[in-house]
């Protein structure tokens, strides 16, 4: 098992910080990109052991941080960097998965071999709406799965939200996990609405013409089950799984100790969408 970490830059010059796992056999291997959510990381609980799985399963597994997720490579499980968490956007997670799926394409990650014509994309919660905008638009992409998805952006701002962006500038929210204070600024919610067609999520999963699986829990308390089937009605073809565990279908942060059972059942299908269809 290789762990290697890497760098790319984005179209907009920032840094893109990820890790690429794989069993070295010195044979070409489809690869999985995997999308983060918000106020998440690439190192966030069991995603870690999720990607040495992936490889496990003869894939090369890509993961990365957003590159205004938050946190940093000094402290990659940590939200030191509040400023650019403040100033992130859909449209600039957009070009990070985009700037990835570059290096990806021109099997630039380090030692890795990826068989350029089979690559899977996936995304939880937010990266999972960023995953599906991608997967969309993007013919490198030849599946996708989504965990605990959402359905749109837009409509995801709460009223109290939207009166701070257009009172003060910006709005707070609370890391639950940490007790962190983070500023969300206004650029967020403007960014949104002048590209509302371009991060038009149900839009895009109408569209969606690649073997796609869908995974929500029904006990999900931060994205609806409602989203999930939402997604699905605008796809006749996209594959949904009901699950169990809440929305990260019972893993945790840190992860320590076994793969709740409840996740090892959505590893194991996923593994299985992904090597039915990618290999």
């Amino acid at each position: 098992m290789r762990e290697l970490p890497f760098s790319v830059e984005n179209a907009r010059g920032d840094a893109v910080h990820g890790d690429v796992r794989f069993v070295d056999d010195h044979r070409d291997k489809p690869a999985v990109v995997f999308c983060h959510g918000f106020k998440g990381f690439k190192d966030w609980g069991p995603f870690p052991a999720w990607g040495r799985a992936l490889a496990q399963a003869g894939f090369v597994a890509v993961h990365f941080n957003f590159s205004y997720n938050g946190v940093s490579p000094d402290t990659p499980t940590q939200f030191t960097n509040l400023d650019a968490f403040a100033q992130n956007t859909y449209t600039r997670e957009l070009d990070d998965v985009a700037a990835i799926l570059d290096a990806v394409a021109a099997n630039a990650l380090p030692e890795a071999s990826v068989d350029t014509d089979a690559i899977g994309l996936m995304g939880h919660s937010r990266g999972g709406g960023i995953a599906i905008l991608q997967a969309e638009r993007d013919a490198r992409v030849q599946a996708l799965v989504t965990w605990s998805s959402v359905a749109s952006f837009l409509d995801r701002f709460t009223d109290e939200q939207i009166e701070d962006w257009e009172t003060q500038g910006y709005t707070d929210v609370v890391n639950s996990r940490t007790g962190q204070v983070m500023r969300l600024d206004r650029v967020l919610y403007d960014d949104t609405k002048a590209h509302r067609e371009k991060l038009d999520v149900l839009g895009a999963a109408a569209s969606i013409d690649v073997p796609w699986f869908i995974v929500h829990a029904r006990d999900d308390t931060s994205v609806d089950m409602a989203a999930a089937e939402r997604l699905a009605a605008a796809n006749d073809d996209a594959l949904l799984l009901e699950a169990e565990g809440g929305h990260t279908f019972g893993g945790s942060h840190p992860h320590e100790g076994s793969v709740p059972g409840t996740l090892q059942t959505v590893w194991d299908q996923t593994l299985g969408f992904f090597t039915d269809h990618l290999t």
